[in-house]
């Protein structure tokens, strides 16, 4: 396995990270607990939740909670040998503090976190997403708070784009407070709008990027096929609105990619894994996995970088 530093801590990353959103449905908790076990088991140290995730049953501002409960269950008894990161900010109920990233919200909701995770600290909080209507100041220094308190070691930013991104690091930087470490924004060789401006201002900063979609639902590991049925465990097949729609003119881009890496003798997925490595700032990719399989072809990505 390679492992990558983030920058500004002591954190060596695994360059495959496991995300958890499909953990609860269509991922049970007896296969998320085994996939967790085998992911640590071929190195992986770094796995990606948030207090949302419950799999196919998420529907707007349901209470989440599966994915972080069923990755604590997955380390038990390995908790310091693996780095868990988890988020706030999407609608997870019905409260005023259960939407976006106040500092109520950070309290209650990095408590739940914790509670789901059975851990009492995590290491890496993220901003789910930009929050319209909390001062940036009083997000950054309550998540100050939190590190202080030793309840999160550091925090980064998902689904910012480069000014929001800049504008918090002002914040942070005029009052004297710590920086987001790592930023997760979608990345894929189907959607690249991260590396125009985002990714650049990443590295110029020492940001870590931890991208995620990077198989685009499982359109860039070639089970979709032109005018063929889908596959019937494939996410198209049992969440449609999860996948772009199979057009012509997106599978003769996917039939593009998977004739490169044919040419180079290794998989679609691999190819498309170790494209989203070799681009500035990126320290890991988060890969989301229903079979063991599957874990296994992502890690062995890593020997080809």
């Amino acid at each position: 396995m390679l492992y990558n530093k983030i920058p500004n801590t002591d954190f060596k990353v695994s360059a495959i990270c496991m995300g958890t959103m499909t953990f609860g449905s269509p991922v049970n908790e007896p296969d998320a607990v085994r996939l967790v076990h085998e992911a640590i088991d071929l190195g992986i140290n770094f796995f990606d939740t948030a207090n949302m995730y419950e799999g196919y049953k998420r529907e707007p501002g349901s209470s989440g909670g599966a994915g972080e409960e069923l990755l604590g269950k997955g380390i038990v008894g390995a908790r310091s040998r693996v780095i868990v990161a988890t988020k706030l900010g999407m609608k997870v109920g019905n409260a005023p503090e259960d939407e976006f990233t106040s500092p109520a919200a950070i309290d209650k909701h990095l408590k739940r976190s914790l509670s789901r995770l059975g851990t009492d600290y995590v290491d890496i909080y993220y901003l789910h997403r930009p929050d319209p209507v909390t001062p940036l100041l009083d997000i950054v220094q309550a998540l100050n708070d939190k590190i202080r308190e030793g309840l999160i070691r550091s925090y980064g930013i998902s689904n910012y784009n480069a000014k929001e991104l800049s504008a918090l690091l002002d914040v942070a930087d005029r009052n004297h407070l710590i920086r987001p470490v790592i930023c997760q924004p979608p990345l894929s060789l189907l959607k690249q709008e991260a590396l125009q401006e985002l990714l650049p201002l990443c590295e110029k900063e020492q940001i870590a990027v931890n991208p995620y979609q990077v198989l685009q639902g499982g359109l860039l590991t070639g089970k979709y096929k032109k005018n063929a049925p889908l596959p019937a465990d494939s996410r198209k097949a049992e969440k449609a609105g999860w996948v772009w729609e199979l057009e012509d003119d997106l599978m003769d881009k996917i039939e593009g990619f998977e004739t490169a890496a044919r040419q180079e003798g290794i998989s679609m997925t691999q190819y498309a894994i170790r494209w989203i490595l070799q681009q500035p700032a990126v320290v890991s990719a988060i890969v989301g996995v229903k079979k063991s399989s599957q874990l296994e072809e992502a890690v062995r990505t890593s020997q080809l970088i």
